[in-house]
This record gives C-alpha cells, structure tokens and sequence, in this order.
C-alpha cells in the first residue's frame, strides 16, 4: 500500500494548557495538521499560530461543525480527527495504514489510555477498550480515522451539538468494520476528573441510554452541565 496522506483535523475550544503538547508530537512527522477553532477566548489561537500552523476560524460553534469544517479543507486521502488533550502513539501513521488495509475495513480508531494513576480510570479503560473491540463502536478521545472518501460519501459528522462521534460510527459499521488499532493514545483525565470518576461514568451511560431512547442531543448535552 502507498503511503498514506494523512490530514489530522483537531477542533478547539480555550485549550490553551494542552495544545502545545499535541501538536509538538504531530510536527515531528509529515502529516497535514488542520486547527480547527470554535471561537476561543484564550490564547490557543495565538500558541497554534507561533508554531506555525494555521488555524480555521468554523462558521458555526460546536465540534461536530469544526470537524466537517475541517475535513473540506483537508488534502490528505485519510482523515484523522483528535482531540485536543490527546497525544498519539508513536508509530501511529503505520498502525493507522495497517488498520485501514485489512479486508472489509470503514474506518478504525485507537485503544485507549488516560493520563493518570487513579485506578477507578484502569476499569474505565479496560471498558472502552472492550466495547470498542467488541461492539466496534469507538469514541472520539481514541483518533477515529477514515478514508476522505468515506467521510463524504457518508456526509461528515451529523450536525448535532453531542453524540456526533457516536452517531458517525453506527453509520460506519452499516458499510464496514470499524478497526482498533493496536497501540493506545493517552488523553487527558479532566472530564473524568471534573465531576468524579462514577459519576462521570453514570452520566456516560445515561446519555447513551437516552441517545437510543430518542431524548433529543441538545437535552442530553445539558446532562452534563
């Protein structure tokens, strides 16, 4: 297989304590590197634009929007879309290559590891990682990739203000399988850290609950509020 041409789309919003961080990790290899910012009132803009990548202001707020905004501007024939607090591994460009070449594949995403040494987080992982294997319905903290493509014949992200990652891969797994890849990213724990491992964790599966149960996006998203 040709070596792929990777596009990594990041939607921001006021990351300024980590965007250095992944960014640095992402320069050092040849790959597109696409900003995508939802009107920060911090200094992320400013960090990206010193490192010397460019930033894509969305039309419309929300990370749904950011990340479609992202991939029409994208010249690489795989798109990755990564959060901002999270770092990948190293090799990934190779994991990402052998993911999509294996027969039948839509599109893939990485195992998952949280950055830190709470061990309630170990099960958590341990969770993701099975659900994701086993339900091949990753989430958007583990780098989901894809074909350009793919991601235009399916019509990006749905336009809705939560659930877009969740919702992108029910739409893939109707066309294919979706790869784990075999290596982790590391992402940050402070949505864990926020309200509290559990609680989180509760509120996670809540949200899904009502997903299929037909609550509206914009209902569950004040959930976590």
């Amino acid at each position: 297989m040709e070596a792929i041409k990777l596009s990594v789309i990041i939607p921001v919003l006021n990351e300024e304590k980590t965007i250095a961080q992944t960014l640095e990790h992402l320069q050092k290899t040849a790959v597109e590197i696409i900003i995508v910012d939802g009107g920060s009132t911090d200094n992320t803009v400013e960090i990206v634009q010193n490192m010397g990548i460019k930033t894509i202001l969305s039309p419309e707020p929300g990370r749904s929007n950011q990340m479609n905004t992202g991939a029409k501007y994208a010249i690489g024939k795989v798109l990755l879309f990564l959060h901002a607090d999270t770092k990948l591994p190293h090799n990934y460009l190779q994991y990402i290559e052998e993911s999509l070449e294996k027969p039948n594949t839509i599109a893939g995403a990485f195992l998952l590891k949280i950055e830190s040494q709470n061990p309630l987080l170990r099960i958590v992982e341990k969770g993701v990682n099975a659900r994701s294997r086993l339900l091949q319905m990753p989430y958007g903290d583990q780098g989901i990739f894809l074909k350009k493509e793919t991601f235009e014949t399916i019509g990006g992200f749905p336009d809705i203000p939560l659930m877009e990652d969740f919702q992108l891969m029910l739409t893939l797994k109707k066309q294919g399988k979706i790869r784990l890849a075999k290596a982790p990213v590391i992402t940050s724990a402070r949505r864990w850290e926020k309200l509290g491992v559990i609680k989180t964790t509760l509120i996670n599966q809540k949200v899904i609950l009502g997903y299929f149960l037909g609550v509206s996006p914009e209902k569950l998203k004040q959930w976590y509020q």
